[in-house]
């Protein structure tokens, strides 16, 4: 990209404010990009790494030979390549030795290059460093003519504009940068599958992303763990080259004596440390108080209470020989290992999103978001214009040493003649060309060896290496003639890159939901008590003893829920509408807190239920105009204070208390008593299920008339609850045969007109 003139000056030689600002910071922005954020497709390195790779070539410090200080190949870096910061170039060379970041380290470090806790690397005068045998992909091809150079920043010295690499490294261990207006994050890919999918796109380039994707499933991370994401959503990161993996640890359980057991995480996601987890278990288990607040919330109170509930200690096991080893140790072995550690996903950075933003400087020099295939196709083009240099740049050293052998053998037999000529003559060079037919580079050679090297017995020599040279000679002229031929030679040295160097796989590729926490406080017996004036408070257990309960003058109870800390509470008004409280958050109080302060009632509505049990319970609901549904208590929760509009009903009706179906209900009859003392019972299977609305009729009736009660009944007799003379309550045994009807019925009037206001 051709930088933008900095000044366009005017006609009297100023420049506008506001132009050369913008002039200004373009170059500067694209500098960013270029020289510091951004890698090359071509060879997956941002400039400081290749400069960092090359001067360490150029020193000699390849695998094998003996490490040096890392403060030398700074200096060596700073004085001749890249004229910065000794901490950029130090720090990029910590990154490209540490196993825990590089999914393939092009650097061999010796002492203290940081830790995944996040501990930072010893000085560059402790450590020491060489290449490693990988690094042999970007520069083993250096010297062969197949990248240009060019001049450093002052001229001195000469640098490598790319490095010829054999695969694309972009892939193999990604890259992570933040540019001006752009940013990259491109994740690490197994080496063997990257190989395999290059290959097949060489043999095939029309291969679709699929079909590219049957070889590359996913990205590969350093540190293994599981990549739960779905494969339409990973299909869609590639096809796009934006988009994120989730990942999560890998661990085992491990069985303990007397039925106890234990998890061992053994592999953590990018990013993740075990100390990390460690300050996020104990920020949990104790939380510190928000700014403001003098209290903690009823969320972090909850989520103390439940880790407390299920966690008994947390231990750091990790080292030389088990990198990681996180051990959670449960607080019962009665609980479940998966549930255990769904809370410890859900809460910790032991499960977590990675992005994936694959913005890079394409071949053309412009950076750009590409995606998977894109990004292969490139590198491909790459390294087939990489491998004609080099197969162009090795025919002309064939080439000339072929014609100095024929020199050679030319004056072979005629030695005498020439050490003759050379003595007797004052400019042997000219008399030798003319005398012996020899170009001048020929002639320099001649006059240049030894006089052993044309002894008769070097002559069957020469004709060997001339031989094999006019052999090599014309395979690399048909090679770099047929695009078949250099097709399979370039598929052919991956496939040995692969074989050498790959290895398998490290991050599972398994398929999984995300870790959610759905309750956020421990499964525990509890029971909510509501009283007529519409306090609320809770108590721990089951079986209390309502006669006990205190409550304030003139105030009485009302209702009285035996439920589970992790079930939703719902309150149903008169009106139909319906809110949720979370049993978790109620007072334990004696005094409680008025219902008021937690959810907002509408307008001249009461409470007529109060309901706590599983999301996926049903329930019978139905209003005094005679309509009603069956629904889940799912159904009925509201996210907000204010609550929702669950069941419709008219102005001059009203809810009716919901009745609970047991799992047998689908056999039950319903039974409707309403004010003119009529009964009707019809089979349940006649009611529709719905998730809010008016629901169907379930009774017909006068428009004087209510309904007062209703009941889901197994068997044929019902208990009728009825009010006689003097307020007193009376229960009575009613066969359902004479008052069985369709759904939607009249009817039929009870003996001695009984006022029923409960059914069961």
């Amino acid at each position: 990209m051709n930088p933008l003139p900095l000044f366009s000056p005017q006609a009297d030689d100023t420049v506008a404010l506001d132009h050369y600002a913008e002039r200004a910071y373009l170059e500067y922005a694209m500098s960013v990009v270029k020289g510091r954020a951004l890698p090359e497709l071509a060879d997956g390195q941002k400039p400081v790494q290749r400069r960092i790779l090359f001067a360490m070539k150029d020193m000699g410090l390849v695998a094998g030979s003996k490490h040096v200080k890392s403060a030398r190949v700074v200096g060596e870096i700073l004085g001749k390549y890249h004229p910065h910061g000794d901490s950029s170039a130090y720090e990029a060379m910590v990154r490209l030795a540490q196993d825990f970041v590089m999914r393939y380290p092009l650097i061999d470090g010796q002492g203290n290059f940081g830790s995944r806790d996040g501990d930072g690397a010893a000085a560059m005068r402790y450590t020491e460093a060489r290449l490693t045998p990988l690094a042999e992909l970007l520069l083993s091809e250096l010297d062969q003519g197949t990248v240009d150079f060019i001049p450093n920043y002052d001229g001195a010295f000469e640098e490598p504009q790319l490095l010829p690499a054999r695969l694309p490294m972009v892939l193999l261990n990604g890259a992570s940068g933040i540019a001006v207006a752009m940013a990259t994050e491109i994740p690490p890919h197994n080496l063997r599958e990257v190989a395999a999918a290059a290959r097949a796109l060489l043999a095939n380039p029309t291969l679709t992303l699929d079909e590219v994707m049957a070889f590359i499933p996913a990205p590969d991370f350093p540190g293994g763990g599981q990549i739960i994401t779905a494969p339409d959503d990973l299909r869609a990161a590639y096809a796009t080259g934006r988009g994120s993996v989730r990942v999560r640890c890998r661990w085992v359980v491990e069985k303990l004596a007397r039925n106890q057991w234990r998890v061992v995480v053994t592999e953590l996601p990018p990013g993740c440390s075990a100390q990390k987890v460690l300050g996020e278990i104990e920020e949990l288990t104790n939380p510190k108080l928000r700014t403001g607040k003098k209290a903690l919330s009823a969320e972090q109170q909850n989520l103390k209470n439940l880790m407390l509930a299920q966690l008994e200690r947390v231990r750091d096991e990790s080292d030389q020989a088990s990198p990681v080893r996180l051990v959670l140790e449960p607080k019962s072995s009665r609980l479940d290992p998966d549930a255990f550690m769904n809370l410890l996903l859900a809460e910790t950075s032991l499960e977590g999103n990675v992005s994936m933003n694959m913005v890079m400087l394409g071949l053309d020099g412009r950076p750009q978001q590409k995606d998977l295939c894109t990004i292969l196709r490139e590198w491909l083009d790459y390294r087939m214009a990489t491998v004609v240099r080099r197969l162009g740049y090795r025919l002309s050293k064939v080439e000339q040493r072929v014609h100095i052998l024929e020199g050679r053998l030319a004056v072979l037999l005629r030695i005498e003649d020439v050490i003759r000529v050379i003595r007797e003559s004052d400019e042997p060079k000219p008399e030798l060309m003319a005398r012996f037919g020899l170009s001048e580079i020929q002639t320099d050679d001649i006059l240049d060896i030894r006089l052993r090297q044309l002894a008769r017995l070097e002559g069957v020599k020469l004709e060997r290496e001339r031989d094999a040279l006019q052999g090599e000679s014309h395979t690399l002229l048909h090679l770099l003639a047929d695009t078949t031929a250099r097709t399979a030679l370039v598929s052919q040295e991956i496939q040995a890159d692969a074989d050498r160097f790959g290895d398998d796989r490290r991050s599972e590729v398994r398929r999984a939901d995300k870790a959610v926490l759905t309750h956020a406080a421990p499964d525990e017996a509890m029971t909510v008590v509501l009283s007529q004036n519409g306090w609320i408070w809770a108590r721990a257990g089951h079986g209390i003893d309502t006669g006990n309960l205190a409550f304030k003058d003139g105030d009485t109870l009302a209702h009285v829920v035996e439920t589970r800390s992790i079930h939703p509470l719902v309150v149903l008004d008169s009106k139909g509408r319906s809110y949720t409280l979370d049993c978790a958050d109620l007072p334990t109080s004696k005094a409680g807190v008025p219902l008021t302060a937690l959810l907002t009632l509408q307008d001249q509505a009461s409470v007529v239920a109060v309901l706590s049990a599983p999301a996926a319970s049903r329930w019978l609901v139905a209003s005094s105009g005679g309509y009603g549904f069956i629904a889940t208590l799912g159904d009925m929760v509201s996210r907000v204070k204010a609550g929702k509009v669950f069941l419709t009903v008219e102005a001059n009706e009203t809810a009716l208390p919901p009745v609970g179906l047991s799992a047998a209900a689908s056999e039950a009859q319903v039974v409707v008593a309403n004010s003119a003392s009529r009964l009707l019972a019809f089979p349940l299977a006649a009611l529709k299920t719905m998730n809010k609305g008016r629901g169907l009729m379930l009774m017909q009736q006068e428009a004087t008339e209510a309904v007062v009660a209703m009941g889901v009944v197994q068997g044929d007799r019902a208990v009728l609850s009825t009010v006689l003379r003097g307020g007193r309550v009376d229960e009575v045994k009613q066969p359902l045969a004479e008052f069985a009807g369709k759904r939607a019925g009249r009817g039929k009037p009870t003996a001695k007109k009984m006022h029923i206001i409960a059914i069961r």
